[in-house]
């Protein structure tokens, strides 16, 4: 049974950083592609970050340059690293998990197991 448990999250004010852990149990993230997503109320979910299984980045416009995704496999643990936060990263922030080690398009709707989120608020 696959488990995504994230930890991290928190207030911040704006500029500030935080980072984000993802363990996963039941599943070998080195194998598969992994991301981050966040959502607002009334809003879609939306992807902020993917990792490859072979390494390969992706990230949304919005957060390039700010947030960096990585990943230990040994420790079998995905991160992001969030830094020069603003008001507009406040959300619930997942980690998600792919069955294939690449993902199409980094799409909510792509990813098979989710973690229950991590709130994150910034505050100007």
């Amino acid at each position: 049974q696959v488990q995504l448990v994230e930890s991290g999250g928190g207030s911040v004010q704006a500029g500030g950083s935080l980072r984000l852990s993802c363990a996963a149990s039941g599943y070998t993230l080195s194998n598969y592609c992994m991301g981050w997503f966040r959502q607002t109320p009334g809003k879609k979910r939306e992807g902020v970050a993917i990792i490859d299984s072979d390494g390969s980045i992706h990230y949304a416009d919005s957060v390039k340059g700010r947030f960096t995704i990585s990943k230990d496999n040994a420790k079998n643990t995905l991160y992001l690293q969030m830094n020069s936060l603003k008001p507009e990263d406040s959300a619930m922030y997942y980690c998600a998990a792919d069955s294939f080690p690449y993902c199409s398009g980094g799409y909510a709707s792509e990813m098979d197991y989710w973690g229950h989120g991590t709130q994150v608020t910034v505050s100007s």
